[in-house]
């Protein structure tokens, strides 16, 4: 029997550690017609980093003037701890994927346009980066693989699922879902606040995280991350806790 979906249904909360508190659960709101008719593509922007020791993919677009960010990573949100979502318990954590069968399950129940657009734009064998949401202290976990391209979530068509929608049609489905195998955990937590201190670092010399989606975007529970963004973040494992 598989997990209940454990994925946020409009949107990802933003993370603020908050002391001796639950973070405040404000989901986005779900985009319009527009957002869903756009590009299953990632966003490109151009990027300008002067750092010399993170290798950074680019692609020319069409008049060959401008480089493109390129996604090849992502990072996948998950709420560690328990909450009733229409009745249904949606805590997912990297544990409790560790125990499925194979340690692989799908990834259901997003229902955010953009966040879905980023799922069905993952590529067989990316790895990203499991991330524990909405808790006392949010951040990043371990590191799973993609091993099935998007394909119709099945949540949707399930009156009983916290993430049910009766708008979607089966010939026609909404929403996606991929499939996940856990790959391993960081060599320690790696938590929000000291992704953070790094952005806004960067922010100001031009490192790799100064535009990370997680502060750009953090709402969303599907985020993609470049090449130099994930190689900076993982090298962190390798550092003390500050």
């Amino acid at each position: 029997m598989p997990w209940p979906s454990r994925k946020r249904d409009k949107g990802a909360v933003a993370d603020k550690k908050e002391p001796d508190a639950k973070i405040a659960k404000t989901e986005e709101e779900t985009q319009d017609k527009e957002e869903e008719e756009k590009s299953t593509k990632p966003p490109a922007g151009s990027s300008k980093s002067g750092w010399k020791n993170w290798k950074k993919t680019k692609e020319s677009d069409s008049g060959g003037e401008e480089s493109k960010i390129t996604y090849c990573h992502w990072l996948l949100k998950s709420e560690p701890e328990s909450r009733l979502e229409k009745g249904v318990d949606v805590k997912f954590s990297i544990d409790d994927l560790k125990a499925q069968p194979n340690q692989t399950t799908f990834w259901d129940g997003v229902r955010n346009y953009q966040a879905r657009n980023f799922l069905r734009a993952m590529k067989l064998g990316q790895q990203a980066f499991f991330y524990h949401s909405n808790c006392k202290e949010p951040g990043i976990v371990g590191i799973v693989k993609i091993v099935k391209e998007a394909y119709p979530d099945h949540t949707q068509f399930d009156q009983k699922d916290p993430h049910y929608d009766s708008s979607s049609r089966k010939e026609n489905p909404k929403w996606s879902m991929v499939d996940v195998q856990f790959e391993r955990m960081t060599k320690r937590f790696i938590p929000l606040s000291e992704i953070k201190a790094h952005h806004l670092a960067h922010k100001a010399d031009g490192g790799p995280l100064k535009n990370m989606m997680l502060f750009t975007r953090q709402r969303l529970s599907i985020q993609p991350l470049t090449q130099e963004e994930f190689d900076f973040v993982l090298s962190l494992e390798e550092e003390k806790p500050h």
